[in-house]
This record gives structure tokens, C-alpha cells and sequence, in this order.
């Protein structure tokens, strides 16, 4: 998938870790742990305005457009 989640580079840059992230925004780690793994099919505009909140940051500075299908997620059946 051409979009790729950033969040691991900003709990790096904010020194926090996924559980805190997750207790902080109002998910799971599980959950979390899908968005930040990129196999998230959709994100709610809540969840990505508490992820925002709680990192300091903007929508931008989670999500980035790569040029391109990296074709990891082999889900590529209807295509």
C-alpha cells in the first residue's frame, strides 16, 4: 500500500512506548499495533486526532504517500 504509518518514528523521537501510546489515545496495543504496522485498512479521523494529540504532532508528520504499490500486503486479489 502506497500510504506508510510513521508512528514508530515518532515514539522513538518522543522516547514512548506503544502501550503508553495506546492507554493514552483510548486503544489497544493490539490495535495500535495494526495501524503501526501498516495492515490497518482504515483509520477514524478520532483515533488519528488522539494519536495527533498525544504524539504533538500533525496529521502529516503519521502518515506519508510512497509513489507506487510495495505490494507487501498480498492483497492484491481484486486489483
Amino acid at each position: 500500500m502506497p500510504i506508510v504509518v510513521e508512528i514508530d518514528v515518532l515514539l522513538a523521537k518522543r522516547k514512548m512506548s506503544v502501550g503508553e501510546l495506546a492507554d493514552r489515545v483510548g486503544i489497544t496495543p493490539a490495535n495500535l499495533a495494526v495501524l503501526k504496522n501498516g495492515r490497518a485498512k482504515a483509520v477514524r479521523f478520532s483515533t488519528l486526532a488522539a494519536l495527533c494529540e498525544a504524539l504533538e504532532c500533525q496529521p502529516g508528520d503519521l502518515l506519508r504517500w510512497e509513489d507506487g504499490d510495495d505490494a507487501e500486503d498480498g492483497d492484491d486479489a481484486d486489483a
